[in-house]
């Protein structure tokens, strides 16, 4: 996707012992790039969220694993590098899914080729999901292109929380990537963007990269979209997610699981898009199996903005002393899903009460 008119990708390889960030705890005050050459400089970097999103975790950890590769000095090294990057982070089962298919290659190919081996398995890894979201914009497309033609001549307005874009993964991103097909297709389309506290994720990055690639949009309060979609000012809900189960639950940013409920008040169609690494089969019911991160409660109680000097403050927002509790994420139940939007295709959700025993995705 494009950064000031240039292509850029989230992360990149320039030499056989660096792996190149785009480092998102600055935007959108300033667009840096860090280097990290060591797996605990990749742990830090997932970890302290330089780099978030489902499939861009996935990415960075394949890419980990490959300086893992270089750091170790035999399997069980190996394997306790592996494990301090999957337990930088619960909630996204792409990390784990990226650090075990390095893991296989690995052993696969034999100890001593670790390094060529991974160094390559990371960029397909890469690769794959660039594709993957590509392939999930064009499928969305359809919706969009579905609703355009019930209003033709009007603007299609698309709501989405958090930030599910090219910044979440590799290229392209999974909620966005239907929308900039759309855009670039010359559907008129209009996206209102959760500023997503606590961390603000949808105001600071989803704004800034659909204003890098020239799509309208506006930013709202978290507690806005209800009274938009009452109004008939939303068209479609598309979000992203960081794990699915078998049964369609969706684990996504914190504030997800109510905006599929004014959607299904509302009746407004409400689609989950993902690449299909970021499935867990091994779980059905997601209120009650996926792990829920907890991050520090600072990221509540204290917000980052640029003053008027230009400078990027701190600054406290609650009275002294009040405590606060921070999950990173909630769990959206299939019940509520309208559908979901993979790199193979649509899977809708024909029977919102079928059984939960039952996987939609086999």
């Amino acid at each position: 996707m494009l950064v000031s008119g240039q292509s850029y990708r989230t992360i990149w390889m320039p030499d056989d012992a660096t792996v190149r960030i785009i480092d998102q705890r600055r935007l959108p005050w300033s667009f840096d790039l860090l280097d990290l050459r060591t797996v605990a400089e990749v742990a830090h970097a997932i970890q302290d969220m330089a780099v978030r999103g489902a499939g861009l975790i996935g990415a960075t950890a394949g890419f980990g694993m490959a300086l893992a590769a270089r750091e170790s000095t035999d399997e069980a090294h190996l394997a306790r590098l592996a494990r301090s990057l999957i337990e930088t982070r619960p909630t996204a089962v792409n990390l784990s899914w990226a650090v075990n298919r390095q893991l296989t290659a690995i052993r696969e190919a034999g100890f001593p080729n670790r390094i060529r081996t991974a160094r390559a398995e990371a960029q397909r890894i890469a690769d794959e999901d660039a594709a993957m979201c590509a392939a999930i914009g064009q499928h969305g497309l359809a919706i969009i292109q579905e609703i355009a033609a019930r209003k033709p001549g009007q603007v299609v307005n698309i709501l989405t929380h958090c930030n599910a874009g090219w910044l979440a993964f590799v290229d392209h991103g999974s909620a966005t990537s239907p929308i900039y097909a759309a855009h670039a297709a010359g559907i008129p389309v209009h996206v209102w963007v959760d500023e997503t506290r606590p961390r603000s994720q949808g105001a600071r990055l989803t704004a800034w990269e659909l204003g890098q690639q020239g799509v309208p949009h506006t930013i709202i309060a978290d507690n806005t979209g209800g009274h938009l979609m009452q109004h008939g000012l939303v068209d479609l809900v598309i979000t992203g997610a960081d794990r699915v189960t078998s049964h369609g639950d969706a684990a996504n940013k914190i504030g997800t699981y109510l905006k599929a409920l004014a959607a299904k008040d509302n009746g407004v169609p409400f689609y989950i898009a993902l690449p299909t690494s970021t499935l867990d089969l091994t779980l059905g019911d997601g209120v009650k199996e996926i792990p829920i991160e907890q991050r520090g409660g600072d990221e509540v109680t204290h917000l980052e903005g640029i003053a008027s000097d230009g400078s990027v403050q701190t600054v406290r927002i609650v009275p002294e002393g009040s405590r606060a509790v921070n999950y990173g994420f909630d769990v959206t139940p299939a019940r509520l899903i309208t559908g979901w939007i993979t790199e193979r295709g649509i899977t809708t959700n024909t029977n919102q009460h079928q059984s939960r025993s039952a996987s939609i995705f086999a």
